[in-house]
């Protein structure tokens, strides 16, 4: 994954609130805004959606669009 990649959401985990789950169910497709450190030693990905969010995944849960 690349920063500018447009990516969609193939699966989430449960961290996410419901309000933003629905939002995505609607629209999966998201760009790659940056990347985060998630839990010491691992990278996630956070992707910006057309309507005004962003929140961030692990790799896995994302697929190139």
């Amino acid at each position: 994954m690349e920063v500018g990649q447009k990516v969609k959401v193939r699966r989430i985990r449960d961290r996410v609130p419901s309000d933003i789950v629905s939002k995505i169910k609607q629209n999966p497709v998201g760009t790659v805004s940056e990347y985060k450190m998630v839990d010491g030693s691992g990278i996630g990905v956070v992707v910006t959606f057309d309507r005004g969010f962003s929140t961030w995944f692990f790799e896995d849960e994302l697929e190139p669009a």
